[in-house]
């Protein structure tokens, strides 16, 4: 088993190689904000939870995001590898993530880092924004979440560095070369 967090500031292509990683090996994909709408859509306890934090205009507390997380994991059964794609975000997150894995016998087996530098985020989230019509993708609200990506991701890097975890792919140029440097460290990386 082996479970990827891949990470990255909103455009370096999180969701476009987690796309890949899925076809090429088979692994299962947990993007936070699907797992989201998902319960939200089915009613579950766990969504009926999430919803009133989200129509309070709250964050959801990481025990809640943790508690989907799982029971979106559990719900896989037996699998050769898992993708946590945006989360966790924050050092707290990370540590109740290592915490849910351990109750499983698992750990994360390597964090993708996908390094782009923010002049070349900002015009791929604008261009975005025009094609698929993102309210979200306009220039004053994407400076918004790249202050607040870079003021979280520091600590979180160091911290999966700290863990022996972490593997920075330059998430800049040829699409085929970006996923050939994430597959040699998928490769390379042991199963848990």
């Amino acid at each position: 088993m082996k479970n990827i967090v891949i990470f990255g500031a909103p455009g370096s292509g999180k969701g476009t190689q987690s796309e890949r990683i899925v076809a090429k090996y088979g692994y299962e994909h947990i993007s936070t904000g699907d797992v989201l709408r998902e319960q939200i859509k089915e009613g579950t306890g766990l969504g009926k939870t999430a919803k009133y934090y989200i129509d309070n205009g709250q964050l959801i507390p990481d025990t809640l995001m943790v508690d989907i997380l799982a029971r979106t994991y559990d719900g896989f059964g037996k699998v050769d590898g898992v993708i946590f794609d945006g989360f966790p975000r924050t050092i707290p997150q990370a540590e109740a993530l290592k915490a849910m894995l351990a109750d499983r016998g698992t750990d994360v087996a390597v964090m993708l880092d996908l390094e782009v530098p923010e002049d070349e985020l900002m015009a791929r989230l604008i261009n975005r924004g025009k094609t698929s019509g993102r309210a979200d993708d306009n220039e004053e609200t994407i400076k918004k979440r790249l202050d607040v990506y870079h003021s979280q991701t520091s600590p979180l890097i160091e911290w999966y560095k700290a863990d022996g975890k972490y593997h920075h792919i330059n998430g800049l140029g040829d699409m085929e070369k970006i996923f050939s440097d994430i597959c040699v460290v998928i490769d390379n990386a042991k199963s848990i």
